[in-house]
């Protein structure tokens, strides 16, 4: 028998528990933009952005827009077909077979943890500079402590129920988006007005076009560029709980993705227009400013006032909020991801377990909050270089299983591929796949290299080490895993190429669920698992 732990609270035929219809369209992009932390992204990247790229980071961040473009597309395509929280693990599992499956899954978990780190060391970092305690933002101890609490009070709060984690999205979010349009307009208004600093620029539609620069540069640029824009997926992680499962995550993603090019192409503007790619003083080609740009741009932009202080200070609550914010909902989408694997007996049943009360993932949920609090916390004893490598590994993580799903996509509907779908079901996410699988192949060579990072293994880049061992420790304990439950990876709970059999109930049509049952059951392909009287319904896959 292939059970599915399962709790009342769904509303859609085969869901896991959660609570369905608890997120409407607004809902869905505001946590899809969250997951992004825009802020914090900005100010963590724009720096290495201009480093590799100068004045045509702008252009670098549209052209990384094409590929999250594409592949916002393709998870649209597959939520359609099958909206499941597990996302990419399903429908890799469904297109390539199980043990692509858990590769793809494993992906999404391993660098949702990996990059929780450093967003619980910059929330730690800012909640002592936004008091004044320089000393203490500067110590180690002190900020891995900080930043620990900020991972158990976000996972407590993913914990608590998914209104409420959206509800504090739109407080968090929208301080960032005011800040950082403030921020932009009043950068732009000083430059077109004469009052910008020596060294700024004048906004040029040339920056819009990466004409001139290098192949390793530039695809290094689009990979930093990849990262700035991955989250946007949570907004499909979140699908059983939306008031239109098939429908609105789908959606949500696509206006995530568009929503935040303009923010970032805007910001990225303002800020090379404003400080110039001068390698001294605010210069964004100074390496001093690459870690944190809004901390090197923030006086200089809003001046040293009364006034200006006060943006200065909102300026640090948007990073903090920003780096919070992105936090809590980087859990939702590893939780509903490993949720989704226990379902379907991927992993431990005890990760398919959901609250009767808050009808959250609860194994899932405090299981991803304390593997990033152990991740965060041995990296940190180790070396912060080894730390800053980790966040750069993260970029071929998302390549890799964003990567995945836009080849799944194409082969999942590769029956249907006419007319319009040729386009949006084939040709679009094929070919934001490709080009992800370029730059995650072009983007593993450079960082193999010894002074590619901060810290090297072997004469080997740590970089391509953290990046490409998460994949090979994925599938070792993928190998390790099939011993001990073998029967996902025989196909027996996740069939390639089909959805599940389904229990058909005369009262309530086609459901995955004993009658009057809290615990469900997938019929097993032999349907020796059938109860009496009962007969399977097997629907076509859309």
């Amino acid at each position: 028998m292939t059970e599915v732990i399962n709790r009342p609270g769904g509303t859609a035929p085969g869901d896991k528990g959660l609570k369905g219809g608890a997120l409407g369209l607004l809902s869905s992009v505001v946590i899809g933009m969250a997951s992004t932390a825009p802020a914090y992204s900005l100010a963590a990247s724009l720096g290495a952005l201009v480093l590799l790229s100068g004045e045509k980071a702008p252009a670098v961040l549209l052209l990384a827009f094409v590929p999250m473009y594409l592949i916002a597309v393709a998870y649209r395509e597959l939520n359609r077909a099958e909206p499941d929280c597990g996302t990419t693990f399903t429908w890799a599992g469904r297109a390539f077979g199980p043990w692509m499956g858990w590769l793809g899954g494993w992906g999404i978990i391993a660098a949702d943890v990996i990059v929780m780190a450093n967003l619980a060391q910059v929330a730690g970092q800012y909640s002592f500079v936004l008091v004044g305690a320089d000393a203490l933002a500067e110590s180690t101890l002190w900020t891995t402590v900080t930043g620990v609490v900020w991972i158990l009070v976000m996972t407590y709060i993913c914990y608590r129920g998914i209104e409420i984690s959206a509800r504090l999205q739109y407080a968090l979010l929208g301080i960032e988006l005011v800040v950082l349009a403030i921020f932009a307009v009043t950068a732009l208004v000083r430059v077109y007005t004469g009052d910008a600093p020596e060294g700024s620029m004048m906004p040029s539609l040339g920056w819009l076009w990466p004409g001139g620069l290098e192949i390793p540069d530039l695809v290094d640029a689009v990979l930093i560029a990849v990262f700035l824009y991955w989250g946007w997926d949570t907004a499909v992680a979140i699908n059983e709980e939306s008031d239109e499962p098939g429908r609105t995550p789908g959606r949500a993603a696509v206006l995530s993705t568009l929503l935040l090019v303009v923010t970032y192409v805007l910001v990225a503007v303002s800020a090379v227009a404003f400080a110039g790619t001068g390698t001294e003083g605010i210069g964004l080609g100074n390496e001093e400013n690459s870690d944190d740009v809004f901390a090197a741009l923030g006086s200089a932009v809003f001046g040293e006032g009364g006034f200006g202080q006060f943006f200065v200070i909102l300026l640090i609550i948007s990073v903090l909020t920003s780096s919070a914010a992105s936090t809590q909902t980087t859990i939702l989408p590893t939780a509903r991801a490993a949720l989704s694997m226990g379902a379907y007996r991927a992993l431990p049943r005890k990760f398919a377990d959901i609250h009767p009360r808050y009808l959250t993932p609860t194994w899932a949920t405090w299981g991803m909050g304390i593997a990033s609090i152990v991740f965060y916390v041995g990296l940190t004893l180790i070396s912060e270089n080894v730390l800053a490598d980790s966040i750069s590994a993260t970029g071929l993580l998302i390549a890799f299983y964003y990567g995945l799903t836009g080849f799944a996509c194409v082969w999942f509907y590769r029956r249907e591929l006419r007319g319009r779908g040729l386009w949006t079901k084939g040709v679009l996410p094929g070919l934001g796949g490709l080009m992800l699988l370029v730059a995650f192949v072009l983007s593993s060579i450079d960082y193999a290299s010894a002074d590619a990072g901060s810290t090297t293994v072997f004469g080997i880049g740590g970089v391509f080490v953290i990046g490409i061992g998460a994949i090979a420790l994925g599938a070792v304990l993928m190998l390790v895993y099939s011993r001990i439950a073998p029967a996902f990876f025989r196909g027996e709970t996740l069939r390639q190429g089909t959805s599940d059999l389904l229990l058909h109930d005369e009262r309530g049509g086609p459901h995955f669920g004993l009658p009057d049952s809290e615990e469900s059951t997938v019929i097993a392909p032999d349907r020796s698992n059938l109860p009496p009287g009962q007969e399977p319904d097997d629907p076509p896959r859309p």
